[in-house]
């Protein structure tokens, strides 16, 4: 099993929460992605219940000398509040102490809780409720109460397995099962469970209950759980990426040099792929040569060593779409001085420019073609053809033209038309 601190499993469940995958989550989070995707298998895809000192979470449990205390002001007949106020703790957290590891008596001292400690709420003078609370005892109920792993309900009832592994073998859902229990056995507390609980038996390792070859009943036919996602979000959503929303304005009206869109151009079976830029001024259009494969190192390093060749004038931001290749943005704008948003899922217009470049491109790259058996320099070349081809948005003239004008007059820029 893989063992990584409580801070670092947080960050991680948090970033798949987001919907990021599980081998991404991982390097974002400082261990492997081969690390990162065993943690989620490991946990059948459900966030475990991870508790990290100092998250900004409650405080620490209650210790001995405080249960002592509670004791005390148990056995004068003290008002929760005062126990509270006393130990420096909520009411609340005082009330729930004894309600948990008291235990009600016929004879003694009578304690008001539940009526008393109420925030911003009048006392209510309801009936006593007489109390045995004892600090030892009640330290170990507590820790007993806190002890892991936990048999899981499943687990350690074998009529309610049964019951929930005969249905699934019919084919029930896991919330189907939870609502008929409820039917079929109305007066049995025990023949009760959430369909959370069957899809943890199923789903996470060494849960038990259920027999690991019953998760094939299930619709999905999954073996591990799909991270849930808010509506909207993407799968491949890229840790600290920054929306096109946030670009600057001028971006829009391709009146200053600088701006480049991205996007990648792939081949048969999406086993190759060409990176593509053009600046939305001049359409200008750097090739990015990727003949091993393009994951998030290899466009690193292309884009770095294209875009680095270029003057500052032409670096300003970049625009890509939301794929995964752009994992390591943040390292590409620390080497070429770009800031680089990203569109909207499913939003191919934001990157207008590009799309009609990458059309263009298509004369020279088939669809379902090999591309990686492109060189370099055919590369160089078709990005060439493309450089010297006259424009309308350029009033005819062409993109090699309009940069070598812009570089040579960078305070008079070539005019051009708003126009993708």
């Amino acid at each position: 099993m893989v063992r990584v601190s409580g801070v670092v499993l947080s960050r991680f469940w948090g970033l798949v929460g987001e919907g990021v995958s599980p081998s991404v989550a991982g390097v974002a989070v400082g261990v492997s992605g081969s690390t990162g995707h065993r943690l989620f298998v490991e946990a059948g895809g459900v966030k475990p219940r991870v508790g990290v000192v100092g998250s900004g979470g409650s405080r620490a449990r209650l210790s001995v000398s405080e249960r002592e205390e509670i004791a005390v002001g148990v056995e004068r007949g003290e008002s929760v509040r005062s126990i509270a106020d006393r130990l420096g703790r909520a009411a609340s957290t005082i009330s729930r102490e004894i309600r948990r590891n008291a235990s009600p008596r016929r004879y003694g001292r009578p304690i008001r809780y539940r009526q008393e400690y109420r925030i911003g709420a009048e006392p209510r003078r309801g009936p006593v409720q007489q109390v045995h609370y004892r600090a030892v005892m009640a330290q170990q109920r507590a820790e007993a109460r806190a002890r892991r792993p936990k048999t899981s309900k499943l687990a350690g009832d074998e009529r309610l397995a049964g019951q929930v592994g005969d249905w699934l073998a019919e084919k029930y859902s896991p919330e189907q099962i939870s609502h008929r229990l409820r039917a079929e056995f109305p007066g049995e507390e025990r023949m009760r469970v959430s369909h959370e609980t069957i899809y943890r038996a199923l789903f996470v390792q060494g849960r038990g209950g259920l027999r690991r070859e019953l998760h094939q009943q299930l619709r999905s036919g999954r073996v591990v759980r799909k991270p849930r996602r808010s509506v909207g979000q993407r799968g491949s959503r890229i840790p600290g990426m920054v929306n096109i929303s946030d670009r600057p304005a001028e971006v829009e009206d391709r009146a200053v040099p600088g701006h480049w869109e991205g996007d990648l151009i792939t081949g048969a079976h999406n086993g190759s792929a060409i990176g593509t830029l053009v600046e939305r001024m001049t359409r200008f259009v750097i090739l990015l040569h990727l003949p091993a494969d393009h994951s998030a190192l290899a466009v690193q390093e292309a884009m770095i060593a294209k875009m680095s060749q270029l003057p500052a004038i032409l670096r300003k931001t970049l625009t890509w779409d939301q794929g995964r290749e752009m994992t390591n943005h943040a390292q590409i704008a620390a080497a070429t001085d770009l800031d680089i948003y990203f569109c909207d899922p499913h939003s191919p217009w934001q990157r207008g420019t590009n799309e009609n470049t990458n059309g263009l491109l298509r004369q020279y790259f088939p669809k379902g073609q090999d591309l990686s058996v492109f060189p370099a320099d055919y590369l160089d070349y078709v990005a060439a053809q493309l450089n010297n081809r006259p424009r309308k948005t350029l009033n005819w003239a062409n993109p090699a033209e309009a940069l070598d004008q812009l570089l040579s007059n960078p305070t008079n820029p070539p005019g051009v038309a708003i126009t993708a």
